[in-house]
């Protein structure tokens, strides 16, 4: 991933934000890599029984193993409970205070919560203990732009990119906070690069429709959701860019009040292995 599913308020319609787009962990005893890399793996196959098992398994060894307290975090997170992954990750953070996969979790359960404030300032711990680490400042750009700061979010996102020319995350989150902020032209430029690659994620292609379907282009718009979504679904976009149109041909859409996280391919959270 870190995927923001930005849904609005009576409506099925859905803005993708990436906050984490890949695997979240990796400080384990050699005695226990190997169970590690087969919880990740199922964890990342959303094979989330094999991981919880394993990650369990893990922590009847050793209760403070940071990686195992994590990868169960990350597990509760890929089925949506959230609260109960923040439990895991803060317990993780409390033994390594330095272990950047626990904070990942926290900030990303903290979006979820819609305390855009604690996730900001979260990300900013980690990125004081790895500068310019693309997973945190995509999810960093996510919580700014949420936070209504478009103009900080994109400065911050082009200055990742500059220090991680290409990254896909990074790219759909500066596409996403372009076009939220009024300028859909631009974002469809910059969403255009990653989704020129066949392996180009969900969520990039649907930002692209939004950005065309708030240009008023929705045959565009209607032609690429067809790739992921079913035709209500559709439909339901197609209408929801109808209305940000209406309310004014160049006002910035604002991000919808309710908001949930996707998992889009794998769990984009950071296992011992952000999709």
């Amino acid at each position: 991933m870190l995927a923001l599913v930005l849904a609005a308020t009576g409506c099925t319609t859905t803005v993708r934000q990436v906050s984490e787009t890949r695997p979240v962990l990796r400080n384990s005893a050699p005695s226990t890599m190997s169970e590690l890399r087969i919880a990740d793996t199922a964890l990342e196959s959303n094979n989330f029984e094999l991981a919880t098992s394993l990650y369990e398994k893990i922590l009847q060894a050793d209760p403070k193993s940071v990686p195992g307290l994590t990868g169960l975090g990350n597990t509760l997170y890929g089925v949506g409970d959230y609260t109960r992954a923040g439990v895991f990750y803060q317990r993780a953070s409390l033994i390594d205070p330095k272990a950047t996969p626990p904070l990942i979790g926290i900030a990303r359960v903290a979006i979820h919560q819609r305390r855009f404030a604690d996730a900001i300032a979260t990300y900013h711990r980690v990125l004081a203990i790895m500068p310019n680490d693309p997973l945190a400042c995509a999810g960093l750009g996510a919580a700014l732009d949420l936070s209504g700061d478009h103009a900080h979010a994109q400065a911050l996102l082009r200055e990742a990119l500059s220090a991680n020319p290409g990254d896909p995350m990074l790219s759909v989150n500066l596409g996403l906070s372009l076009t939220l902020s009024g300028d859909p032209r631009q974002g469809a430029n910059v969403l255009l690069d990653v989704t020129r690659f066949p392996a180009a994620p969900p969520q990039a292609r649907q930002n692209l429709a939004l950005a065309y379907g708030l240009l008023g282009n929705e045959d565009a718009a209607a032609a690429i959701l067809s790739r992921d979504l079913p035709k209500a679904s559709v439909q339901d976009n197609l209408h929801y860019y109808e209305l940000q149109r209406e309310q004014d041909g160049h006002a910035p859409a604002q991000p919808p009040k309710s908001v949930a996280v996707s998992t889009v391919a794998t769990p984009r959270v950071q296992t011992a292995s952000v999709k």
